[in-house]
């Protein structure tokens, strides 16, 4: 049985109610998947700058196929192209880099469309309850304060609502898009350290 607040909300809060379920499963989803040991993984650069240094390339490459990191990806795009210029290992490293952005960033833009739709979902909802309002007065006048309530209720409802999905959904996506950031920084460097290596002269 839904609560009696979210009734008087009106039908503008089964939109409501699926925009805060969906960015709480995109939000949950993505703090899983962007988990550092499945971005990059300690263990992964400890062997790979290990191997490197006794210029194991093809012990490197194969430990890379064998893990499914965003970092493994990347640098098997370089070691890949062991002994080739610099220039052609970082445009392989950046093409596979590019396609393992899309990935962890994948869904994240939904976050903050959420966010922008949930206050004016909100404002909807506002909007259809002074209507109602207004309808009221217009049949029975200003002297039934519980009918004029209920259209009162509605759209302070809705506006709350609005809001109160739209400001953490907002922090989320923040909040994630700054750790792919991270992730991708750190990527970037290592990455152009183990192209030097693996670049001819």
């Amino acid at each position: 049985m839904m609560p009696q607040w979210f009734i008087e909300g009106g039908p503008v809060m089964w939109p409501l109610l699926i925009c805060s379920i969906a960015a709480l499963a995109i939000f949950l989803e993505k703090l899983v998947s962007l988990r550092r040991h499945k971005i990059i993984p300690h263990q992964l650069k400890s062997s790979v700058d290990q191997l490197l240094s006794q210029k194991k390339v093809s012990e490197v490459e194969v430990l890379c196929k064998n893990d499914s990191s965003t970092l493994a990806s990347i640098l098997l795009a370089g070691v890949e192209h062991n002994g080739k210029t610099r220039d052609r290992i970082k445009e392989s490293i950046e093409e596979v880099g590019k396609k393992e952005v899309l990935d962890l960033s994948k869904n994240i833009g939904a976050l903050a469309t959420i966010a922008h739709i949930s206050p004016l979902l909100g404002l909807l909802g506002t909007v259809m309850g002074m209507l109602r309002v207004f309808h009221v007065i217009t049949a029975q006048g200003v002297g039934n304060a519980q009918s004029l309530a209920g259209g009162i209720a509605e759209a302070l409802i809705t506006t709350i609502a609005g809001l109160i999905i739209a400001i953490p959904t907002l922090v989320a996506n923040r909040y994630l898009v700054a750790k792919v950031k991270t992730y991708i920084t750190e990527i970037e460097s290592y990455a152009l350290k183990v192209t030097d290596f693996l670049a001819k002269d």
